[in-house]
């Protein structure tokens, strides 16, 4: 049994009326697991155990009306700590780290009654586009094996289209949970910076890193933000405002006359002329339910990678310094003395593109350096959180592609860094501006058949906005129901 064709509230009404049994669907996504992921590589470990052992228990208690996640499988990115099970951040240097707690998302999943079947593979410390930069395997895209399934949450995005699970948790720093949903036809939505606790999540640029859900519907996505939203003591930036209920909300969802903004700058030189052509149609689609469709502009947007680039490395910089051999992880052996650990440590526990951000940040931290790139580009980031603010404030959405270009042949930019961070290009400017964005399945290229995302971005803590125009695409069209068939899958 795949998870298609089914979800989160089919599943549970089948739990609480026993049609299935929390062991049932926790044993069907192990199978599944097994059936597929020697191809597609979507995951680093797995809970089978604990996993099976949980359910047994739901199974033995009852099944909670009242949690409609309770005995539903899961996966988790594995830069989220899960206590007793290992924790990489796809990284040589926490090869072997056993956690000794759990991150606030895991705790809320876990009193939520929901099952973590294991932990999916990302980029290092989830700094890459295409999660080709993880130190133990290369994720593949289940539409097409050659390609890559997006990045930094490839693991998250793979597990979820190849039918494994029908949400992964993932986390956003620049598009990282965004630009994998399109490039696996999948939903996945990065919530208001704040919204969602950070507290257990490895550091990569604190400012911009957010958790959020890669998911099979929008529906399904606003179940499981649900669980893991709200404020948390333990993390300062968790903002302490009220959750609304997604999922009720959507009942009543409407698109006509909803003010959508098109940026000019999403559709210019750089994007793909197969993913505008898509997207375009998905915006026809919405003036046809009764949106009003608005050209406007984001001038700073041409700003956003560099500028992008220059902060997240700099926090990553100052976060990585960490990981030094002396207190968990990986420690380089025949050391000569202190600095040798230091030095060897991090020279063999780091892989290419965390030493070169964390090049990047240090140089831009430098007091030579620091008002000439850091301080500029924190005064880039005000200029397009103000662009954002002031569209949005006569909108009540921005819309258009999700990533530049549809899924990409496996090798072809991995070599190239300043290729590989233009696929961020439509979303890091949401990050630096720490508003809510999803991407929902828009379609598919005419040129390869691969999917393309429809990027929806709202108003800060309006998740529900973004939420309801997602639904509403997603209910007048098909495009969500059509799933790749990997060996093993019905």
């Amino acid at each position: 049994m795949a998870f298609y064709n089914t979800d989160v509230a089919q599943l549970h009404d089948d739990l609480v009326n026993k049609r299935v049994s929390a062991t049932e669907l926790t044993k069907a996504a192990f199978k599944q697991i097994k059936a597929t992921d020697d191809d597609v590589k979507a995951f680093l470990a797995l809970n089978e155990e604990a996993a099976l052992d949980q359910a047994a228990k739901l199974d033995q208690a009852g099944i909670d009306p009242n949690q409609p996640l309770a005995g539903i499988p899961l996966a988790v990115k594995d830069n989220i700590v899960t206590k007793g099970l290992t924790t990489t951040a796809a990284s040589k240097i926490l090869a072997n780290f056993k956690p000794v707690y759990d991150a606030t998302v895991v705790e809320k999943l876990l009193a939520a009654g929901a099952i973590n079947v294991g932990k999916t593979n990302l980029d290092e410390f989830a700094m890459g586009s295409s999660t080709e930069n993880s130190a133990f395997q290369t994720t593949r895209n289940p539409w097409d094996l050659t390609r890559v399934p997006g990045g930094s949450s490839g693991g998250s995005a793979a597990a979820v289209a190849a039918g494994d699970v029908l949400g992964a948790l993932g986390t956003d720093t620049g598009g990282s949970i965004r630009q994998p949903a399109s490039f696996n036809g999948v939903v996945g939505m990065k919530p208001t910076y704040g919204r969602v606790s950070r507290w257990g999540v490895i550091a990569f640029a604190s400012s911009f890193d957010q958790v959020g859900w890669l998911s099979q519907s929008v529906k399904d996505n606003a179940y499981l933000m649900q669980a893991i939203a709200g404020a948390d003591k333990r993390d300062m930036t968790s903002a302490n405002r009220e959750v609304p209920n997604y999922v009720a909300n959507l009942a009543k969802a409407d698109v006509e006359g909803l003010r959508i903004a098109v940026p000019k700058e999403y559709f210019g030189d750089g994007i793909d002329a197969d993913v505008q052509e898509v997207v375009k149609a998905a915006l026809a689609h919405y003036e046809s339910l009764g949106a009003i469709i608005d050209e406007v502009s984001l001038p700073h947007t041409k700003y956003g990678i560099p500028a992008y680039y220059i902060l997240a490395s700099s926090e990553a910089s100052s976060n990585l310094q960490r990981y030094d051999g002396i207190r968990y992880g990986f420690r380089a052996n025949d050391v000569k003395n202190l600095e040798d650990v230091y030095v060897r440590t991090r020279t063999e526990g780091f892989g290419p593109e965390v030493k070169r951000r964390i090049m990047l940040g240090t140089f831009s931290l430098s007091a030579g350096s620091y008002d000439a790139y850091f301080a500029k580009a924190a005064k880039v980031r005000r200029l397009i959180t103000d662009d954002f603010n002031k569209i949005l404030k006569e909108h009540d959405v921005i819309m258009g592609p999700t990533a530049v270009s549809t899924a990409f042949k496996i090798g072809a930019e991995v070599t190239d860094p300043t290729k590989m961070y233009m696929n961020d290009l439509l979303t890091v400017t949401t990050n630096m501006a720490g508003l809510p964005g999803m991407s929902v399945p828009a379609g598919f290229s005419k040129e390869n058949g691969m999917p393309v995302g429809l990027q929806i971005i709202g108003k800060a803590f309006d998740e529900q906005t973004v939420y309801d125009a997602g639904y509403v695409f997603e209910q007048t069209t098909d495009f969500h129901k059509q799933t790749p068939r990997l060996g093993g899958q019905n």
